[in-house]
């Protein structure tokens, strides 16, 4: 069963056939070199054409019909690998395919068909009906299930609250769960209390819709075990300590972190790899209400640890210490967690160069390879343990809100880590989520960050 039926999408790709047109991507050198064939070559210096980045040319035959396109990488095409994302929206109408080129094929088509999506739920936008047909030495269903678990996360994080709530949240984990046969379960409500997860409760108590941790388990018992959380922070007002307007407008996307486990372990079961795969996510909305939590009380986490609420703010490292803790009672082999956490982490990075966090060397070196090799940018900063003292607190263990205003993204992956402490192999990820400049290979919009690099280091390890 294909993972774009998850999604309800169609595939961007089809078979190579005579029908398909070709489009030449090629590089300002190769023009010069007189790579494009005859016809092609003659209209493009006819018209001036340069192979500049994103440059598009269609040609016509002898006869005035469609003969080819010509698409510019520019002169360091390594540079935008995934700028033919661009073509599935200015192509015309039909099937195509790249005839040759100086970028690797399979990178070809990932970058058209991470172009090729559009978010059309609340309006119909003007579908162009343009496919890439792939040639035979692409792995189609590899490709197709990186590209269905992008369109997944962006999808989550796109949708806006009002139909993207903890319960909603909760369906679509049921969803994913349901297609590929895994077991789910969720503690809902005062049940939180009752089963030792005070902080997922605290934070989305204040709700309309209850707080609740989702559980999923998929895989063969005695595998090596691979245990996702993802932050599920469906929408933040910033509660008491409320956020300005400005800053609540993209909140829907402070649950990208569940997004992006759930694309991840699309990939995961879709592969059918040999894993134990657990996924956890802690689904609340931050809100305002005679019952929400205050700046300075005092709670007792699931590890026993107690936090001092400074700021109410900062919430997800609330909701992800009781999940980070229930899973660490179970020792995976490899831990990940993915959370839109700080805006220190933009202020360091940008938006395109998530952070992540580890203290195992090997599994470090291994991440940054992944990621270049998948071109899914990551960044390792410190666990500085000088910082420790930040997070301190008089009146509690710690604090979930340091003073000071620096290195918060390193303080919060250091608040973390105080509750991962029987798993070896943890990394933390402080994610945007969201692509804020239109991209060839992204709109504005929701955007899936690192897990395919992810996605390929976990391959490489089992």
């Amino acid at each position: 069963m294909s993972p774009y039926q998850l999604i309800e999408r169609s595939s961007p790709f089809t078979r190579q056939s005579s029908a398909s047109r070709p489009v030449h991507a090629v590089t300002p050198g190769e023009i010069e070199a007189g790579s494009l064939p005859s016809g092609a070559r003659e209209w493009a210096a006819a018209t001036g054409f340069r192979g500049e980045p994103g440059e598009l040319l269609l040609v016509p035959g002898t006869s005035g019909e469609l003969q080819c396109a010509i698409f510019g990488l520019g002169s360091e095409p390594a540079d935008a690998p995934f700028s033919t994302g661009k073509l599935a929206r200015s192509l015309p109408a039909g099937d195509w395919h790249f005839q040759s080129s100086a970028l690797d094929a399979e990178k070809l088509a990932l970058g058209f068909g991470l172009g090729a999506y559009t978010f059309n739920r609340y309006r119909k936008d003007r579908s162009q009906d343009v496919r890439l047909a792939l040639g035979d030495g692409i792995d189609a269903d590899d490709l197709g299930r990186q590209l269905a678990a992008v369109y997944l996360a962006r999808d989550l994080i796109n949708t806006p609250t009002n139909d993207m709530g903890p319960e909603d949240l909760e369906a679509a984990f049921r969803a994913l769960g349901a297609h590929y046969g895994a077991a789910v379960s969720s503690i809902v409500g005062d049940d939180l209390i009752v089963r030792n997860f005070p902080l997922i409760h605290t934070v989305g108590r204040a709700s309309a819709q209850a707080p609740r941790l989702l559980d999923m388990r998929w895989g063969r018992k005695g595998a090596k075990k691979i245990t996702l959380v993802g932050k599920g922070v469906c929408f933040d007002t910033g509660g008491l300590d409320i956020k300005p307007a400005a800053s609540m407008l993209l909140m829907k996307k402070d649950m990208g972190g569940a997004a992006n486990v759930l694309g991840l372990a699309l990939m995961i079961m879709d592969a059918a790899l040999d894993v134990e795969l657990r996924v956890l996510v802690p689904a609340v909305e931050n809100s305002i209400s005679a019952n929400a939590f205050r700046p300075g009380d005092i709670y007792r986490s699931r590890k026993g640890i107690t936090v001092q609420i400074d700021n109410t703010d900062a919430e997800g490292r609330l909701v992800l210490a009781d999940a980070l803790a229930h899973a660490d009672e179970e020792t995976p082999d490899l831990m990940i967690d993915m959370a839109t956490l700080t805006g220190a982490a933009r202020v360091a990075l940008g938006a395109d160069v998530p952070p992540f966090f580890t203290d195992d060397e090997t599994l470090a070196r291994d991440l940054h390879a992944a990621s270049v090799a998948a071109d899914d940018p990551m960044w390792r900063l410190p666990l500085f343990k000088g910082y420790e003292k930040d997070i301190r607190s008089r009146g509690a263990d710690i604090t979930n809100a340091p003073g000071g205003g620096m290195a918060g993204s390193i303080t919060a992956a250091l608040f973390l880590k105080r509750f991962v402490s029987q798993t070896a192999r943890w990394v933390h990820l402080d994610i945007y989520g969201w692509c804020p400049t239109e991209r060839p290979h992204a709109p504005i919009g929701g955007e899936a960050q690192t897990i395919r690099a992810l996605y390929r280091h976990i391959r490489a390890i089992i």
